[in-house]
């Protein structure tokens, strides 16, 4: 008996980073926030509340779309999906169901692998949960700060294989949503939600068995989706040699994981779609795209330059290897500040690329004064981190009443030290980092 092939699809959520929630005008943003200030009638799921649109999400949804070269449906629709539970103020979550904005995307991994996305469509985030102990008790709370904040969610297909595989896509999707400046896509924050779909090709014989499908929850950093994607995979395998449960309808389950002990526990059989009761949304009435508008949305798209093309450009432009162009463009901010210091024409672009990757200028200079600090660099001997070193070593020697008035709680008085060395010495590093080595 052996695992033939393991098949992995991703649901992906991010919130978007809109002014205001998706169908009302309350702050979107939540993260830190004191629980229950930023809700209205509307994100409680009061009776008689009517919910309005958010118009940007609702462009910048079908822009990620088209950056992941989907096809923008003429006719859209909110629906109302169905289930209850605490954190769903008003008993449904209004989402897309049969008519999305975005469908037939894909995106490329580095291997040149296409995963295939079914669809890009949008929602309202539910409200937040808080397991919290009070007078002794463990409670839970809700905190409706987050409900009705806009939330985007790629469906793929099952093509990826691996766990390695997923990871590289979660991480090229959030460096793509980064790029469009539409969420900061930040899993440890909530921003961006991950939930793999598991189950495994198993060989026997001449037989082939498929095991029941798993939907992993609780997952907040990349690292993590990796331990529990592998961890799901050999839980599986053993679970079938044990049980012999083949996929069936009605038999997928919910799983989360636990970060503490590294394994997934079981939360809920999984429902099917037809459990959610889906109906169209009959507040809100269906969205129909003109031949023009669309066009617009494919101009606008075109106006950005995406990560993958933006790497190739650099490759070809600038003559940089794959590893120089992977740093460089990982996020915008450096590739622009990258671009803005070769315009100024003054030094070599690779001395340019080597100083940003290898970090070897201190932060917050502008293009400007990178330049200058590299030709500077050219004239002057710079010192050493162990010249440096030895140089704050003798200096502590022959100033005690510096570690005196340290040591009584005054670290100003570090302050002569590092002015001295400054004075002595050509310095590149921080010598903060250096006096922080040495012990005092």
């Amino acid at each position: 008996m052996e695992i033939t092939k393991i098949i992995i699809g991703l649901e992906v959520h991010i919130e978007l980073k809109t002014k205001s929630k998706m169908f009302c005008g309350c702050p979107a943003g939540h993260f830190a926030k004191q629980p229950n200030t930023q809700t209205c009638p509307v994100c409680l799921g009061l009776p008689g509340a009517l919910p309005v649109p958010n118009k940007k999400a609702i462009e910048w949804t079908i822009l990620l779309g088209l950056s992941l070269g989907g096809e923008i449906p003429k006719l859209s629709q909110f629906d109302r999906k169905n289930y209850f539970y605490p954190d769903l103020p008003k008993g449904y979550q209004i989402s897309q169901y049969k008519n999305p904005f975005s469908i037939n995307g894909s995106l490329c991994l580095d291997n040149d692998k296409k995963i295939k996305i079914k669809r890009v469509h949008l929602e309202e985030d539910t409200a937040k949960l808080l397991h919290e102990t009070v007078n002794g008790e463990k409670v839970s709370l809700i905190d409706f700060n987050r409900s009705g904040v806009p939330l985007v969610e790629i469906v793929s297909e099952p093509d990826l294989n691996s766990s390695d595989e997923a990871k590289e896509y979660l991480e090229k999707l959030q460096q793509l949503v980064r790029y469009l400046g539409i969420s900061d896509a930040d899993m440890e924050k909530g921003s961006m939600r991950c939930e793999p779909n598991i189950n495994l090709e198993i060989n026997e014989g001449d037989k082939s068995f498929f095991t029941p499908i798993v939907e992993l929850k609780n997952i907040n950093s990349f690292r993590f989706v990796k331990k529990a994607i592998d961890y799901e995979i050999h839980r599986q395998f053993e679970e079938f040699r044990e049980k012999r449960i083949e996929k069936a309808t009605g038999n997928k389950q919910t799983r989360g994981w636990d970060e503490a002990k590294q394994i997934t526990f079981l939360q809920r059989e999984k429902e099917e779609a037809n459990d959610y009761r889906y109906f169209p949304e009959p507040d809100i009435p269906p969205i129909e795209w003109s031949d023009e508008e669309i066009l617009n949305f494919k101009f606008q798209i075109s106006s950005y330059e995406l990560p993958w093309t933006k790497k190739q450009r650099f490759v070809d432009q600038y003559g940089l290897s794959d590893y120089q162009t992977n740093i460089l463009t990982e996020d915008r901010k450096t590739a622009d500040f990258f671009e803005e210091c070769v315009r100024l024409d003054k030094v070599g672009v690779i001395e340019i690329a080597n100083v940003i990757i290898n970090k070897r200028s201190p932060e917050g200079l502008s293009p400007d004064q990178l330049i200058g600090f590299i030709s500077a660099s050219k004239t002057t001997s710079w010192n050493s981190e162990k010249e440096i070193e030895k140089l704050i070593e003798k200096l502590l020697k022959e100033h005690p009443e510096v570690i005196e008035g340290y040591k009584k709680g005054k670290p100003q008085a570090l302050g002569m030290i590092i002015g001295l060395v400054k004075k002595d010495k050509n310095v590149l590093v921080s010598i903060d980092d250096i006096i922080k080595k040495i012990p005092l």
